[in-house]
């Protein structure tokens, strides 16, 4: 299991004691039928999770460890991040992956987690725990302004969009930055991470380097970057947010390198 979206090493660390095995390591796919959400919630509720969720936000001293009492709220929703094989330019493949399926947890002082959690076996395993609701959020947004759509991530620049047919929508701030605040069409969206990311796939010299999995930028050349790659007329920003630190473990699953930025978002909502 790894933690992200924590601001102390120390805190990961302990917390880790315990619990299941890491993400890179499922060999699973999931899916997002009913059951696999039901088993998925469940296992977001499991006492043991329970028990480390109390830890986890009782680690700053913001709330006492008895006194945590957190609590699993509505259903696990499926989250996609930016597939390889559509970075590569392959036509007809869809534009994100299914990576694994994320339930919110709430402390009795409203804190927020997100769970994830992956097949392993017979069973769901919850494999990292993230500070806020930004997958839930960005799920219940993008059903909003494109239902039946499929939201997903851009984890390199923590990007968040909406995609359904030839339509691409941003969902935050990062996402108008690199598409502008109307959205842009597939096909130019695809362009956009080829020219990106593409020469930074598995295989390619960028990862034999050695920097893929996280490990190849600083935050302030991943926000060069989507600069770069975003059109001249960016468009209004409609969040405000502050810069956290990244953790990159669980994106070397994606196989396409860069550093995460990740926010947190504060009052705002997409």
């Amino acid at each position: 299991m790894t933690l992200r979206r924590l601001s102390s090493s120390a805190a990961v660390a302990a917390l880790l004691t315990g619990l299941c095995a890491s993400y890179a390591a499922a060999g699973e796919h999931p899916t997002a039928t009913a059951g696999s959400k039901a088993a998925a919630r469940q296992a977001a509720a499991a006492p043991a999770t329970l028990d480390t969720l109390s830890r986890f936000f009782a680690r700053d001293g913001k709330v006492s460890l008895t006194a945590a009492a957190p609590r699993i709220q509505g259903d696990a929703v499926p989250v996609y991040t930016l597939s390889p094989e559509f970075v590569a330019g392959r036509a007809g493949v869809s534009v994100a992956k299914l990576e694994y399926l994320a339930s919110t947890a709430v402390s009795s002082d409203g804190q927020k987690a997100s769970l994830w959690t992956v097949p392993q076996g017979t069973t769901w395993k919850v494999v990292n725990i993230a500070t806020g609701d930004d997958e839930a959020r960005y799920a219940a947004a993008g059903a909003s302004r494109l239902p039946g759509g499929t939201v997903f991530q851009e984890p390199q620049i923590n990007a968040w969009y909406v995609q359904k047919g030839a339509t691409v929508l941003p969902l935050d701030e990062d996402a108008v930055r690199a598409v502008g605040a109307k959205g842009t069409t597939l096909g130019a969206y695809q362009k956009r991470v080829q020219r990106a990311y593409g020469d930074k796939l598995p295989g390619s010299a960028y990862a034999k380097s050695g920097k893929a999995g996280g490990y190849g930028q600083t935050p302030e050349e991943a926000r060069a970057q989507a600069a770069a790659a975003a059109p001249a007329d960016g468009g209004d920003s409609a969040l405000t947010a502050t810069s956290v630190t990244a953790g990159a473990g669980a994106l070397a699953a994606l196989g396409l390198g860069t550093v995460a930025l990740r926010r947190r978002r504060g009052g705002n909502r997409a």
